[in-house]
């Protein structure tokens, strides 16, 4: 497997393995997350353009995973982290992560950042595992708060969210 930047070609691959990840959810009991709508095409070509895109590729070009990142706060926040089911339970999302740890700290940001379902085994917990720790209401920075006000008018809040972070 090799991460590197995508192509703007590849975009809507990225979207049919949005979709494919949030089938799970609908086991959960949330079908919502599972019907939401992948990030536009401009949406990720502005990543991509910013540099805070990368994809998973398997040996014979195949794109399993991928993950949108933006700066926020001094810190590297994760808006997106999919993988195809697939493709699941093989590291790839601990490899993007890695990944962008790397590159994070290269550029002198402290921190990773990114929320997520409390209650979700591969969520939370999932990152947890990875060295992400939960963040108090008095530890959010302004644009973490403006991150989760902004899912919070997209509906995704109707279920249990947190802010995590992992040092640097």
């Amino acid at each position: 497997m090799r991460i590197r930047s995508a192509e703007p070609f590849e975009l809507p691959l990225l979207q049919d393995i949005e979709r494919a990840a949030g089938e799970p959810f609908r086991s959960l009991g949330m079908a919502a997350i599972a019907d939401d709508e992948p990030p536009p095409l401009e949406e990720l070509e502005r990543y991509r353009r910013s540099g805070g895109l990368w994809v998973t590729e398997t040996a014979d070009g195949r794109l399993v995973a991928y993950l949108l990142t933006e700066p926020v706060d001094g810190a590297a926040h994760i808006e997106q982290l999919s993988v195809h089911p697939d493709f699941a339970r093989r590291g790839l999302g601990r490899d993007l992560i890695g990944h962008l740890a790397t590159v994070a700290a290269a550029g002198g940001l402290s921190a990773l950042t990114l929320t997520t379902f409390t209650e979700v085994p591969w969520n939370a917990p999932y990152y947890a595992r990875l060295g992400f720790h939960a963040l108090g209401e008095h530890e959010l920075t302004e644009g973490l708060r403006n991150i989760l006000k902004a899912e919070a008018a997209h509906g995704i809040d109707r279920w249990p969210r947190t802010c995590m972070r992992r040092p640097l």
